[in-house]
């Protein structure tokens, strides 16, 4: 019962073969390989456009790599307050960028509010010597919250953007779990709605270690060689990133790995929100489950061994009531290999505990950070 994080898991079979399969014979290093070429070329065909695209090992180094392209070291990036940039990532994207300013925008459930990106850019008036420069929006989807934008939320952010003279990111670490959610294609949730600079993960979908930095215009992309070799993460048998991309898209491989696991989490989702006293803030989109559990429930799933973490409290904006002392606020993720037998012993433990008033239950094991 590990709901930790979609990081837990182990990768996909059939991209573990296609590991072993890349490790036969010779071919040239640092990304200048047929696997490499291979997989740029069939990420055209999917994202149907010509792009540039650079392989990295991690999210992080694709989030930072992306935004220090595109935005100078007196730039500003707008992203949502709660987002992984901002929160998670440990000043990678300001120190990758050379000093650029992250600014955060409220908004509730983990998506940008319209009206709130306007008041912020008009906080920052292009041209004020003693401000940093408007340079980038970035937006999560999926959302820290679990949630989804929908195209047409997307498509009104990144016209905003642009007319404001902004570039336009997405951190698209679970860009499959937000696409079969939404049921488009992937043009039509990255360029087709404004997007410029896509950060496409696989690595919690399926992939060992496997992040592509997605420039649609590639004149954007003219500094990112230089970037990512320069922050060391230039991988010398790029030939294995090559691979895990070609095997992760092949056949939809990717797009039945994130509906496996969004159709775990909504299994959860359903599950948890008929147990008296349990909340969920969010509607879950994804694959990520949010939910207000007593305390009771808190103690008896950890005794079991249940894994998953105590989040931090939503925004301001959420319409979510305060924490009561007897309640946890709690994060809930699925992946591809959660099975429906562990989701229904962690509904069965928390359902009896209900009935049961199990409140002197020992605490147990939690895990203590975010992934």
């Amino acid at each position: 019962m590990d709901f930790t994080s979609d990081n837990t898991n182990g990768a996909d079979p059939a991209i573990l073969r296609a590991l072993i399969n890349a490790n036969e014979g010779f071919t040239a290093a640092y990304g200048a390989d047929h696997f490499t070429a291979a997989a740029l070329a069939r990420l055209s065909e999917v994202f149907e456009h010509e792009l540039a695209g650079f392989f990295v090992a991690t999210g992080t180094a694709a989030n930072a790599l992306a935004l220090a392209a595109i935005t100078p070291p007196f730039g500003a990036v707008f992203c949502q307050e709660e987002a992984h940039i901002m929160k998670d990532e440990c000043g990678a994207p300001e120190m990758f960028s050379g000093g650029a300013k992250l600014i955060g925008v409220a908004g509730g459930a983990g998506r940008i509010a319209t009206h709130n990106l306007k008041a912020r850019l008009a906080e920052f008036p292009r041209g004020a010597e003693k401000q940093v420069q408007p340079a980038a929006l970035s937006l999560s989807q999926v959302t820290e919250c679990g949630t989804v934008y929908t195209r047409e939320e997307l498509s009104v952010l990144c016209a905003l953007a642009h007319d404001a003279g902004l570039i336009v990111h997405m951190d698209g670490a679970r860009f499959a779990n937000a696409l079969v959610s939404l049921y488009c294609t992937p043009a039509e949730m990255s360029w087709k709605a404004g997007v410029d600079v896509l950060s496409f993960g696989a690595t919690k979908n399926g992939a060992v270690a496997c992040e592509v930095v997605i420039f649609f215009d590639e004149a954007l992309a003219a500094d990112l060689p230089y970037l990512r070799k320069r922050s060391g993460h230039t991988i010398s048998k790029g030939r294995f990133l090559g691979a895990q991309m070609i095997a992760y898209l092949e056949n939809d491989r990717w797009l039945k790995l994130a509906a496996a696991a969004n159709l775990r989490a909504q299994h959860l989702a359903n599950g948890l929100a008929k147990i008296p006293g349990v909340r969920l803030p969010w509607p879950c989109q994804a694959n990520e489950v949010f939910a207000i559990i007593p305390r009771a429930i808190d103690r008896a799933l950890a005794s079991n061994g249940a894994r998953y973490y105590a989040w931090r409290l939503p925004s301001s904006e959420d319409a979510c009531a305060p924490l009561r002392s007897d309640e946890v606020f709690v994060r809930l993720v699925a992946s591809f290999a959660t099975t429906r037998a562990d989701i229904d012993q962690f509904l069965q433990i928390a359902a009896d505990t209900i009935r049961d008033n199990d409140v002197n239950a020992p605490l147990g094991l939690r895990a203590t950070g975010p992934a």
